[in-house]
């Protein structure tokens, strides 16, 4: 399915860039801009008054960098690596991306919907089929590719040990990054991880566990900014950004920086 143009402009006004100004440090006039763009499911995705409190992580992002370095966000609810390309969605980005942007690339939840043939894939196939359409497109417009192993879902077996989601996914994205020399952060082994330290109980409180429902896969605002400190850190430690790129990375992030705007009608 292909967007129509006014779907394409209500997309692009959505992702226009974001930072935290309240507190923020003034941008060098010696730095050019540079946008990271972030290609993906629900788990990033902006979410809206009416699905408060759930938060996508990249709505966090943007608290751990600085303002020359905002971000546009593009995920989307429901989306895997091929129907965000079959939608016209990775078109959108591409349209907007300018030389030395990011593209942050973060699917698998939906490619695993073998029962969804819009939007499964095969992890050593199809998958790395369509995850090369967005290294190539950003690298065709002067933009920098950055794959992201998609985030764990909260999952514990009976000893209280975090569990893996994601099948073949990360492995074979981690494969892909090696083969197309692209920077990958791997945010499926460190949420993982962190999942496991936190527990069976403290866990709750970051996934958007309210009064009316147990989700195990969006988060609330503690959640998105854990997960978004975890893309910011890795996004140092991979090189892709530069420690003068990030800020309070070892900070406390009130949850109230979190907000929901109303969405389009």
């Amino acid at each position: 399915m292909s967007l129509t143009r006014r779907q394409v402009t209500a997309a692009a006004l959505a992702a226009v860039p974001v930072g935290f100004s309240a507190t923020g440090t003034a941008q060098s006039a010696e730095r050019r801009t540079r946008t990271l763009h972030i290609a993906g499911d629900s788990t990033a995705a902006q979410k809206y008054a009416d699905a408060a409190p759930e938060t996508g992580w990249g709505m966090a992002l943007p608290f751990f960098l600085h303002k020359d370095r905002p971000v546009a966000n593009h995920a989307v609810n429901g989306r895997s690596s091929k129907s965000f390309v079959d939608e016209g969605r990775l078109d959108v980005i591409l349209g907007l991306t300018q030389p030395g942007d990011l593209l942050l690339i973060q699917f698998a939840h939906n490619d695993e919907k073998a029962d969804d043939p819009t939007r499964y894939t095969e992890p050593w196939t199809t998958y790395q089929d369509y995850l090369r359409l967005y290294i190539e497109g950003a690298r065709a417009h002067g933009a920098r590719p950055v794959l992201a192993t998609p985030v764990e879902r909260r999952r514990f077996d009976v000893g209280g040990n975090a569990v893996p989601s994601h099948g073949d996914y990360p492995a074979a994205m981690r494969a892909l990054a090696m083969t197309e020399r692209v920077a990958v952060l791997d945010v499926q082994a460190l949420s993982l991880a962190l999942w496991q330290e936190l527990g069976v109980e403290e866990t709750k409180r970051y996934f958007n566990w309210t009064g009316t429902e147990q989700d195990n896969t969006h988060f609330n605002p503690p959640g998105a900014i854990a997960v978004a400190r975890l893309v910011a850190r890795e996004l140092v430690r991979a090189r892709v950004l530069e420690p003068r790129d990030v800020r309070r990375l070892d900070e406390e992030i009130p949850e109230g920086w979190i907000s929901w705007p109303e969405g389009a009608a």
